[in-house]
């Protein structure tokens, strides 16, 4: 009675097993199971991309009005301005009264404001809640300096002035201008600093039939003197800050449009919390069955379960899923308080969408993986994985040190080496072949030892990692994929759990007659001398 207590909980295991590996399609068959999470897939995949093309062109436009307003305010505040940046910075002075002409601009530019500004902008108040101009000057405390004789007499501690400039104040520019804080001693001057805050409104959204944007500008003008080498760098920067406007008075049909996009929002939350609430019973039922099978397996065979068989019971595609139905939900929220003005996070509320909706699409390999013909690239993928993270390990040490090497030698003398990130971007863009010539041209020749070190260290880089890293990292995959083939042509090696399903009568005694609907959808089944190949769940 016993023995036959066992068979029967042996044979009901199997069957559990056998039914949990099933594609969607064969699980409606076998018990009329209809495939709730394949259905919630496509709709998700169709919505959240739908909703992902309305927030990207949104959002070009937040981009765009931040960035036209930063090259309008350079036309308006910087002197002799070409449109072009020097560098990093965006323009420059090489004498003392273009420098005092370029600071007083500034201050002028900023006080006729309104008369030639052609944007949406207004004064705004600062940190202090003031209005007007902040300047600041950082200069070394004392000391005299005659190159001619070769002496120099400095204070190296630094020190740091600053006055506010009222909109009441610029109306008398002659009192500000002979004031001695405008006195600069250009031999101790470090830099000066002009910060000021402007407000602006984004129009362009109501074409668009949304609420329209408030923003503050915080803009800082920088006259770098630090390295006293006869030419002052000016830097500007914008920070722009999306904040909620106070009073918006709007007709037409921008609020019957915002709430239809606030209802579709909130449908695609109920939709990835479902698809959330399936996938996360999925995992719980399979690590349910694990236990169970582990419990049987150690019992019967009086041995564990190998890794390999264990980790077949984590679906790391319901994972992805999982993460990706979080990031949508997250992110959708977020939308709708930006939709109302409640939020102006643009640049969170993107990354959330934006790499959700590439997991939602990543995603679908997982039911093509259920066809033997599809299933090639992610058997490869899993096969070669970590003989491919162990070779960029090993490579990664070779690259890290031409990338140190190529910073401290190069770096003064080519801007692609100018700092560890921008050497690394360089040495990967010629890895895969781009801007071979621009890295050897722009070197400069200032140096005939740096010149001939900078051939050799090209030179070496490229062969080593073009002809011989780069082919041996295509080896490895090419290696995986003959494996993966000649598996699928002469049988995949068993495991523990595939011999103990095999045990199982065979499919068709438990299959049942399908609507014709489903049949015409799951048409393209697998050939049962397949089943062997991949688990599926």
């Amino acid at each position: 009675m016993a023995h036959l207590d066992s068979e029967v909980k042996e044979e009901c295991l199997r069957e559990d097993l056998k039914f949990y590996f099933m594609s969607p399609c064969e699980k409606y068959r076998a018990r009329h199971q209809i495939p709730w999470k394949l259905g919630l897939q496509i709709l998700k995949i169709v919505m959240v991309t739908t909703q992902l093309v309305r927030f990207g062109l949104s959002n070009q436009l937040v981009v765009a009005f931040k960035e036209e307003n930063t090259v309008a305010f350079k036309y308006l505040f910087l002197k002799g301005y070409s449109g072009v940046d020097e560098d990093n910075y965006s323009c420059s002075v090489y004498t003392q009264e273009d420098a005092y002409e370029s600071i007083f601009y500034v201050i002028n530019q900023y006080h006729r404001l309104k008369n030639i500004s052609l944007g949406t902008v207004g004064y705004g108040e600062n940190e202090e809640n003031k209005i007007g101009l902040k300047v600041c000057k950082q200069y070394y405390k004392k000391g005299t300096m005659f190159p001619a004789n070769e002496t120099l007499n400095i204070d190296s501690d630094i020190e740091t002035d600053c006055t506010h400039l009222d909109l009441q104040a610029l109306a008398s520019p002659r009192d500000w201008k002979n004031t001695s804080f405008f006195r600069l001693e250009f031999y101790r001057l470090l830099q000066v600093e002009i910060s000021f805050h402007l407000k602006g409104i984004d129009l362009q959204t109501i074409l668009s039939r949304e609420l329209p944007d408030c923003y503050i500008f915080q803009n800082t003008i920088i006259f770098d003197n630090k390295a006293h080498s006869g030419k002052i760098k000016i830097y500007f920067d914008s920070d722009a800050h999306i904040e909620e406007c106070k009073e918006l008075n709007i007709s037409g049909s921008v609020q019957k449009n915002t709430q239809y996009v606030l209802v579709f929002d909130a449908f695609v939350i109920v939709i990835c919390s479902a698809s959330l609430i399936l996938c996360t019973r999925s995992i719980v039922l399979a690590l349910s069955l694990r236990k169970r099978f582990l419990s049987f397996f150690l019992e019967k065979y009086k041995r564990r379960v190998c890794d390999a068989d264990q980790w077949e019971f984590i679906n790391g595609w319901y994972v992805l899923v999982i993460i990706s139905d979080l990031m949508t939900i997250i992110g959708s929220i977020l939308k709708m308080e930006i939709k109302v003005k409640n939020l102006t996070n643009y640049d969170l509320c993107s990354i959330l969408l934006g790499t959700s909706t590439l997991l939602v699409w990543v995603g679908v390999i997982r039911y093509l993986g259920y066809f033997q013909k599809y299933n090639v690239l992610i058997l490869t993928m899993q096969a070669s994985l970590p003989k491919v993270l162990r070779f960029c390990a090993c490579a990664g040490m070779i690259y890290l040190g031409y990338t140190f090497c190529g910073w401290i030698v190069l770096g003064p003398y080519h801007n692609k080496f100018v700092a560890l990130n921008t050497v690394s971007e360089c040495l990967f863009s010629l890895v895969n072949g781009d801007d071979m010539f621009a890295t050897f041209a722009q070197i400069q020749q200032k140096s005939i030892m740096v010149w001939v070190f900078s051939r050799l260290y090209l030179y070496s880089f490229i062969s080593l990692f073009i002809y011989m890293i780069l082919s041996l990292f295509i080896a490895l995959i090419t290696d995986s994929y003959d494996t993966i083939k000649k598996y699928q042509q002469n049988g995949f090696p068993e495991t523990d759990l595939q011999e103990f399903l095999k045990g199982c009568s065979s499919r068709e005694e438990y299959q049942a007659e399908s609507s014709a609907f489903l049949s015409c959808i799951c048409c393209l089944k697998r050939k049962g001398s397949d089943d062997h190949l991949i688990l599926t769940n």
